[in-house]
């Protein structure tokens, strides 16, 4: 079957859910204990008479395995394989990956640069005959991988690609679609892509003349915008061995997506944006819907295989037993003991 999990570090979220299960055992014993403080076991009887203790540990167990079930839809699992039939279309494209301090935001889950990491790991496993490259930016742009169709390589870059990467100041973006421009190896002025994965920051870097550079010389350019354009996210950072916040003047520093940058570069270049935003988007079929097909030419066909998302599963079982527990009543379902007494 070979699991795939993709997210692994959304494991450290059962930490979270074993203190709630904590939290939970000490409010039944504290309860326990004031009961006792009340008098008589008969009075303590009366009082918790209309309540079925059965139900209301089966709802707290209903909640702590949906918790659980939340955590195993967040690591991304992915078992089993499908094939499909792709268009082979003999483009060059170069990923452009924003790796500056900002997209260390956690508002895209676990963050925006590894997501955009993982956008192009989808991308790959749909690929035949494309040649790609590599390139990272933050405040200086650099090639990591040159156009290949050695897609294991371009995986190795992309497993090293660190979030100290992001720690220097500024992303220049325009440098980075230059840098691509002149790194096509062939004269011919067509079939070529640029793919920008970033949340739209960029220091006077001048992307817009860039993209519209590559578009004289043929090249389409792509955006995907990273982040949440309202509310946005907090930059952590390692301070003394501990994990703090970005702070600029005492305020903790909220990065958001900046779409506008990212949409005229798009049409600049004759490509499009892709929204990405926080959610997650099936980025093989837009490369090929997309991209591909309007940059490429057809060649063959090819019967490509991907590992299949299971997320879903999980986040609908929690999803029904979250239904279950709101449904539940904590009440029993009989005349309580006091009433019959009285009756």
């Amino acid at each position: 079957m070979d699991p795939r999990f993709n997210n692994l570090e959304a494991l450290n979220w059962l930490w979270a859910v074993l203190a709630i299960a904590v939290v939970i055992v000490l409010s039944y014993k504290a309860r326990k204990a004031d009961l006792r403080r009340l008098g008589t076991a008969s009075m303590a009887r009366r009082i918790t008479a209309g309540m079925s203790m059965p139900r209301k540990r089966i709802r707290s167990v209903l909640v702590l395995v949906a918790l659980v079930l939340m955590v195993f839809s967040l690591i991304d699992p992915r078992w089993g394989v499908r094939y499909r039939e792709v268009r082979q279309q003999g483009i060059d494209v170069f990923f452009v990956l924003d790796t500056s301090r900002s997209m260390l935001a956690e508002d895209a889950k676990p963050n925006r640069m590894l997501r955009g990491k993982q956008y192009i790991e989808d991308v790959l496993e749909t690929l035949g005959g494309d040649r790609v490259g590599l390139i990272t930016y933050g405040g200086q742009a650099g090639v990591a991988v040159p156009l290949t169709l050695d897609y294991g390589s371009v995986r190795l870059a992309l497993d090293e690609i660190q979030a100290r990467e992001g720690r220097r100041g500024g992303s220049m973006t325009g440098d980075a679609v230059r840098l691509a421009v002149d790194s096509f190896t062939d004269e011919v002025e067509d079939f070529k892509a640029i793919v920008v994965l970033s949340d739209g920051d960029d220091m006077g870097s001048y992307p817009v003349e860039a993209a519209a550079t590559a578009a004289e010389r043929g090249i389409s350019v792509f955006t995907v915008g990273l982040g949440d354009a309202a509310e946005g996210g907090r930059i952590p950072i390692e301070q003394d061995g501990q994990r703090r916040y970005l702070t600029w003047e005492g305020q903790e520093v909220w990065s958001t997506l900046k779409p506008d940058l990212l949409q005229e570069m798009a049409l600049a270049a004759d490509g499009a944006y892709i929204p990405a935003g926080t959610g997650n988007v099936d980025m093989a079929t837009i490369y090929e819907d997309v991209i591909a097909d309007g940059s490429g030419r057809e060649i063959e066909t090819a019967r490509i295989e991907q590992h299949i998302p299971r997320y879903q599963w999980f986040a609908a079982m929690a999803l029904l037993l979250l239904l279950i527990d709101s449904f539940m009543s904590e009440r029993r379902s009989g005349p309580s003991s006091s009433e019959v007494a009285y009756s």
